[in-house]
């Protein structure tokens, strides 16, 4: 009887323990949690202004590409596209501007700030390709696709709109690593899911 006793004792505090440890553990998983994903509504870093003032530039060249589109032959899924990209980009553009502003950032100059194509727009293309940013077309490039006749077009607009949209991809997922302030975050990851949504509809539509 003894023996019974002691074993069912031994045997309590054996899943008393096992217990206390894996509550622990839940506890440090909490805890590195929220240490990993440390955000603010009110706060922001130097991530949160390189990810607005690039991702304006490189929204406003994509609306570009877009103004492009018009009175060219395109098939109905493309235009379609081209008209999506200019509903859902726009107005983020208006957001980073807004937030740059309110963060006492300087708000960069894009290719949509100059009325004349010319030589304005050669000198934006060469700066902001200098610059490296991710999936940007030079000026030569844009040149390119605006002189491309109606039977290239579509295609190399195609082409081209997968590595911009590939580019931003790269710049939101370095964003939701790297940023502070939510609501930038939370707009990187959506930008992260729609156009690569967008990015496999191209490469569908090339093929």
């Amino acid at each position: 009887m003894r023996t019974n006793r002691t074993t069912r004792a031994l045997g309590a505090l054996t899943i008393t323990a096992a217990l206390a440890f894996t509550a622990a553990a839940c506890g440090n998983d909490d805890a590195n949690t929220a240490t990993t994903s440390e955000v603010s509504t009110t706060e922001h870093n130097d991530a949160d202004v390189e990810f607005a003032s690039n991702m304006l530039q490189h929204h406003a060249q994509a609306l570009s590409m877009v103004d492009l589109t018009i009175d060219r032959p395109l098939d109905p899924e493309v235009q379609q596209l081209a008209e999506q990209i200019r509903e859902a980009q726009a107005p983020e553009i208006e957001t980073f501007t807004d937030w740059l502003t309110d963060w006492d950032e300087e708000v960069p100059e894009t290719v949509r700030d100059h009325s004349n194509a010319g030589h304005d727009m050669d000198d934006m293309g060469e700066s902001m390709n200098d610059d490296n940013m991710a999936g940007m077309m030079s000026s030569d490039d844009m040149g390119a696709l605006e002189d491309a006749s109606d039977a290239d077009f579509q295609t190399m607009w195609l082409e081209m709109m997968v590595e911009h949209h590939e580019g931003a991809v790269e710049m939101a997922k370095a964003e939701q690593s790297d940023g502070q302030y939510m609501a930038a975050v939370d707009l990187a990851r959506s930008i992260v899911t729609s156009q690569t949504a967008e990015i496999d509809t191209m490469k569908a539509l090339l093929s």
